[in-house]
């Protein structure tokens, strides 16, 4: 499979053949991750020995889920291994297995009979796991809360990487989910690993404080040249086909702009320490474009919160024009920067608010450890301490926060969070869609969009367009 990945503000390339990854494992895992180790915590000696292993279950063996395993396995915070590889696509598994094994040796125990493939796949590498184990959920959004589900109910903790859910519907499975886990004393880590940034919680530490004043103004940007898809051709499966291009339909994995922008929203929500109350935007596609994806180009999103104060989330996906990848705040003191490129802990609070690098009054100490890691070590620490660790909640509002601003974009209306919370809209089950349920799929489903005789998929028109 074709792989040229780059993500700056100079330039970003993503081939239509394979999707970018948060966690670039093979690149990446090797200088974050080793030696690293969750200060202050305290591990309980019960888990010293071999016997006290927490085992591992991959559901999606894509970028994502591979660093995810990278990470567990790297934790110092006691003895981790895999046991179980589940995907519908072989040479994914199979890639991703030979790299784990190369990088972690003996931590890697997945013979061929414990390598699952298939939509079932998910059932029969979770049914390998006992209590106290982990599945690690790193498939496409639309089969995440039926995976998810199913790990709860057979007593499992788990790690779910984002987006959580592709629509409203699914959105709020996963908060039943959530507390159905709670009420198990499970454990449930997400994947928006920003929260788990040491510089960016000692900013939270300071706005909260009262450094900046009131927050009037957030701004965060992800502004690159993007990718498009040509047309699907035919001769194989059309419901494979999409399920191995996610970036490009919106219920494969909410599409670009979610899966690009949802640490974004998150970021806006996290220093405003609560949910908007609506959302407004504009959007639109580049002219003349032979992209055949559901994406829009652009995204430029307005959102409200409860004291009338504003986040402003751009997106734009078009070459030779002005890249950019940070997020910053305006409080009535002063501006600070939250987040940098490619989500590096840039953080740092201004004199005024001129964000001018020359301007710098405070910044935290350089982060030793990557949020990816930290994330992991606090999961698997909660889990050998059995402490209450359930990041459901404020992940799932995070993505129904991002949904509400594609869909003020997509349906070109005001949409408001209480809409949101009474939505159970389903791509799936729209009417739109000749398949009901994902979790019925096998390989001879049909795909739940098709295209047309040019092999291009709907795109959301203004005014026409419903999708909560």
């Amino acid at each position: 499979m074709k792989r040229h990945i780059q993500d700056n503000t100079s330039k970003s390339l993503l081939t239509e053949t394979d999707t970018s990854t948060r966690r670039e494992f093979l690149s990446q895992s090797g200088n974050v991750v080793a030696g690293s180790v969750l200060s202050g915590i305290a591990l309980h000696r019960a888990y010293a020995g071999e016997n006290n292993t927490i085992r591992l279950a991959l559901v999606g063996c894509g970028g994502r889920g591979s660093g995810a395993v990278g990470n567990a396995l790297s934790s110092k915070t006691g003895p981790t291994r895999l046991i179980a590889m589940a995907d519908v696509f072989e040479d994914k598994q199979t890639r991703s297995y030979n790299a784990l094994s190369k990088q972690f040796g003996d931590q890697v125990d997945v013979p061929p009979e414990r390598r699952f493939l298939g939509f079932d796949a998910y059932r029969k590498a979770v049914d390998c796991l006992r209590p106290g184990d982990v599945m690690i959920q790193a498939t496409h959004s639309a089969f995440r809360p039926t995976h998810v589900a199913y790990a709860v109910k057979k007593g499992i903790n788990v790690f779910m990487e984002k987006s959580f859910a592709p629509d409203p519907g699914g959105t709020k499975d996963i908060l039943r989910i959530g507390e159905e886990a709670k009420k198990k004393n499970l454990k449930m880590g997400c994947g928006l690993m920003c929260r788990h940034s040491y510089s960016r919680r000692a900013l939270i530490e300071k706005i909260r404080d009262g450094a900046m004043g009131q927050i009037q103004l957030i701004r965060a940007y992800r502004m690159d040249p993007g990718a498009r898809m040509g047309p699907f051709k035919g001769g194989q499966s059309e419901l494979m086909w999409q399920i191995r291009r996610p970036y490009f339909f919106l219920w494969v994995s909410s599409a670009w702009f979610i899966e690009m922008m949802i640490h974004q929203v998150d970021e806006c929500c996290w220093i405003k320490d609560g949910w908007p109350v609506k959302a407004e935007g504009l959007g639109g596609r580049e002219p003349n474009s032979d992209d055949c994806s559901q994406n829009l180009h652009t995204y430029a999103i307005e959102y409200t919160f409860a004291d009338g104060t504003k986040a402003m989330v751009n997106s734009r996906n078009q070459g030779n024009c002005h890249n950019e990848f940070a997020t910053f705040v305006h409080g009535t003191k002063c501006a600070a920067q939250f987040s940098g490129n490619v989500h590096a802990p840039t953080v740092h609070i201004y004199k005024d608010q001129r964000t001018d690098k020359n301007d710098i009054t405070w910044q935290p100490p350089k982060e030793n450890m990557s949020p990816y890691q930290v994330e992991w070590d606090e999961l698997l620490s909660a889990i050998r301490e059995d402490q209450p660790y359930n990041e459901v909640e404020r992940a799932a509002y995070a993505n129904l926060a991002s949904i509400m601003g594609r869909a003020a974009i997509h349906s070109g209306r005001i949409i408001t969070w209480d809409e949101m919370l009474a939505s159970d809209f389903k791509f799936c089950s729209s009417g739109r869609s000749p398949v009901e349920n994902v979790a019925d799929f096998t390989y001879d489903s049909p795909a739940p969009v098709q295209a047309d005789a040019q092999g291009r998929y709907p795109v959301p028109t203004p005014g026409k367009w419903t999708e909560i």
